[in-house]
């Protein structure tokens, strides 16, 4: 017999275990599922453990800075110290028990295992059958992809979970990927002293973000030592039981460890997403504005194509979980979608790009304003790289996205994304009083070079 619920959740990251946590908290009988660690890639491989790596490597590049600013300084890097804060104070050494508690003393059952839908209503677990009253919500987010390169399968190689734990820095590695994760690690090692290759298959970096700021990262990152190969794709691996060998391009790298970061797959097959109809060969699951695929089965997360984000998962989970309580909830909306690469510089960005936007026929307009040669670019000095990048809708007279590149590029981001996501009018922000000095008042002199 199946054991019967009111929810069934497959998948506890961030947005799962919100939602099974509310809807428990709610009164409803919920079954969380989850076959790795509850709370999923952020706070054990992504989001926390790899920004305290960041923020680590961040402050040994600004003590480096001093020289040029105020006087002396000496820097020793010692990785122990950020590899022990990431075992203690982010992931527990990698266990999940107070999660897992968390969940249910809220009112929830948790069960590890590897889930597979059987039908609109029904989930096995390892042989074991759940039945759904009311819906199952997944949420199994994604695992990093590994290309099919010859040679690399059966070698140690790091992804974005072995790399964070690591105790030491390798005294070389290669990058496969110039995307978010492969450029915010090799960033991070390389101030901890780590000769670092990045080996990129398209022509830019950061390929799905404007030009500008592709440029503005492929100009900072060779000065700090870091060999940047884009239009590079590696073409077969060795490993001789101390180190790695990467053919590319004609050329060959040689390094202590190869981090494979070349994006994230999922496998809608082993879900059994085909007993509900979906399209397994996707590369997303399609859903409503209430995020349902089918009535009674919803998803939210990586796998709905909008973003590998913690925040799009919490925003999808709190209105999943609304609409399975029968609640009044607005529909979700993706035009203001805001995503950070926590480099130095950061590059933050908010809705269209500028190709995206030509690609809708819209009556684009653009203006982009450099940080250095702003008053508070001009104070900070060393690190001050950056830009601000708009993009407009003339027709309507309203931004449609934006880029905020430099120090504190995620934090700038906030009143652009309140911009795209309110519509606000291009008229409405010219007329805003904008501190000075800040970083934030460069907003104000790209909206000044829209036409």
């Amino acid at each position: 017999m199946a054991e019967q619920a009111d929810v069934i959740v497959i998948g506890m990251g961030p947005g799962g275990e919100a939602a099974a946590a509310r809807l428990a908290r709610s009164g409803a009988s919920v079954v969380g599922i989850e076959k790795n660690l509850v709370g999923g890639e952020c706070p054990y491989y992504g989001c926390i453990p790899s920004k305290m790596m960041i923020r680590a490597a961040d402050s040994l590049a600004e003590a480096r800075r001093v020289p040029e600013l105020a006087g002396t300084s000496q820097a020793v890097p010692d990785f122990a110290t950020v590899a022990q804060r990431i075992r203690d104070e982010a992931t527990d050494d990698w266990d999940d028990t107070v999660a897992v508690e968390r969940f249910e003393k809220a009112g929830g059952r948790f069960v590890r295992g590897t889930a597979r839908i059987t039908g609109p209503k029904t989930v096995s677990v390892d042989g074991q059958d759940f039945e759904a009253s009311r819906a199952i919500l997944l949420n199994t987010g994604t695992d990093p992809a590994v290309p099919p390169i010859p040679g690399l399968a059966g070698t140690p190689y790091w992804t974005n979970r072995e790399v964070i734990a690591a105790k030491d820095a390798p005294e070389s590695l290669i990058v496969l990927g110039g995307g978010p994760i492969g450029l915010e690690l090799a960033q991070a090692f390389a101030r901890f002293g780590t000769r670092i290759e990045v080996l990129e298959a398209l022509d830019t970096l950061l390929p799905l973000e404007e030009p500008e700021a592709s440029r503005l990262v492929e100009d900072v990152l060779p000065a700090e030592g870091i060999g940047i190969h884009t239009g590079t794709r590696a073409e077969s691996i060795e490993h001789d039981g101390t180190a790695f060998t990467v053919r590319a391009g004609g050329r060959t790298y040689t390094a202590e460890r190869l981090l494979v970061a070349t994006g994230r797959r999922v496998d809608f097959d082993a879900l059994g997403l085909a007993s509900i109809g979906v399209d397994t060969g996707a590369r997303s699951v399609p859903t409503d504005e209430h995020l349902r695929i089918i009535d009674g089965v919803y998803a939210i997360g990586d796998i709905t194509g909008h973003g590998a984000f913690t925040h799009v998962s919490m925003y999808q989970a709190g209105i999943a979980a609304s609409h399975i309580l029968g609640e009044e909830t607005a529909g979700a909306e993706y035009h203001a979608v805001p995503r950070v690469t926590f480099t130095d510089p950061e590059v933050g960005a908010v809705g269209l790009t500028e190709r995206q936007a030509r690609e809708k026929d819209l009556e684009v307009a653009t203006a982009t304003a450099q940080i250095p040669s702003s008053a508070r670019g001009w104070i900070h000095k060393a690190g001050n790289q950056g830009l601000i990048k708009l993009v407009a809708d003339a027709e309507r007279g309203i931004l449609v996205g934006a880029t905020s590149a430099g120090p504190t590029g995620g934090e700038v981001l906030s009143m652009l994304t309140l911009a795209v996501h309110e519509r606000t009018p291009i008229r409405r922000l010219r007329e805003m009083i904008y501190a000075y000095p800040t970083f934030h008042r460069a907003v104000e002199d790209a909206l000044g070079r829209l036409p």
